[in-house]
């Protein structure tokens, strides 16, 4: 059985579920190699535009499983130094697997998330979560470095460097309430409406050209590295121009509202 789901909620939304609720969805190899999997499933899905990324069971993803991680694939006959990095580089690439995945990705976080599942998270376009949801950089906590899978990069991105430091440094946990707080997540849902929540903010998108979506997350991406306000504008202008001069969708928009109804983007 596939530690890993994909499923169809709605049209053009899929939806990725981590499948090991046991173990509150923990990493081990097995688990990571099904959701390269399914990230590709999606990727290829031509008519997927949203994808939402969860947990079954009571957590979104509580680590590295530390009892039966298992073996990196593709290790025959490499000694250790190798097979250590590559181990390595294979879990740390799902954050820029997701960061290149066309579609943007929601992560309803509905349970803990630790160590590389908090990263997990970080990897994602949008965090909602339940009022279970919480945070902790893991590795300080067992003698390891506390920033792994691109959280050194991400996390003060998102919250800033001050706040950032003092979580990773403390290994503490961060409530649903504090992470909402300080922009860890955008919305924290009350009772057992995150899956319905997530489900709306992925219809939401998926009214807006497909084309014009995936192009602004590739964007929002880029942005983060720029070094300067000019080089993200030049970026933006060259975007910008490339979606209005390559479709109809601007006289869609227009079109619509002058006829009151929604508009259909066909790209």
């Amino acid at each position: 059985m596939a530690m890993v789901d994909v499923s169809k909620p709605a049209p053009r939304v899929r939806q990725i579920s981590l499948n090991d609720p046991e173990t509150l969805n923990a990493l081990s190899f097995a688990l990571v190699g099904d959701l390269y999997k399914a990230i590709q499933t999606v990727q290829d899905d031509n008519d997927c535009a949203v994808v939402i990324l969860t947990g079954n069971g009571r957590g979104f993803c509580s680590g590295m499983n530390l009892d039966e991680v298992g073996s990196p694939p593709n290790i025959e006959g490499l000694p250790l130094s190798r097979v250590a990095i590559r181990a390595m580089e294979y879990m740390a690439d799902l954050v820029p697997t997701l960061r290149n995945l066309r579609q943007p990705v929601i992560a309803a976080i509905n349970g803990p998330a630790y160590g590389g599942g908090m990263c997990l998270a970080l990897g994602a376009d949008i965090r909602v979560g339940s009022s279970n949801a919480r945070f902790r950089a893991a590795g300080i906590n067992n003698g390891l470095s506390g920033v792994e899978l691109g959280a050194s990069f991400l996390l003060p991105r998102l919250i800033g460097a001050a706040r950032g430091n003092e979580i990773v440094l403390t290994g503490r946990e961060v409530s649903a309430t504090e992470a909402e707080k300080i922009g860890l997540m955008s919305e924290v849902v009350h009772g057992d409406n995150l899956p319905t929540r997530a489900l709306e903010i992925a219809t939401q998108i998926c009214k807006y050209s497909a084309h014009g979506v995936q192009m602004t997350k590739q964007l929002l991406w880029s942005a983060l590295e720029c070094s300067s306000l000019e080089a993200a504008i030049d970026l933006e202008n060259r975007n910008q121009l490339l979606v209005r001069m390559t479709t109809h969708n601007l006289e869609e928009a227009i079109a619509a509202r002058n006829e009151g109804r929604e508009p259909t983007f066909k790209d």
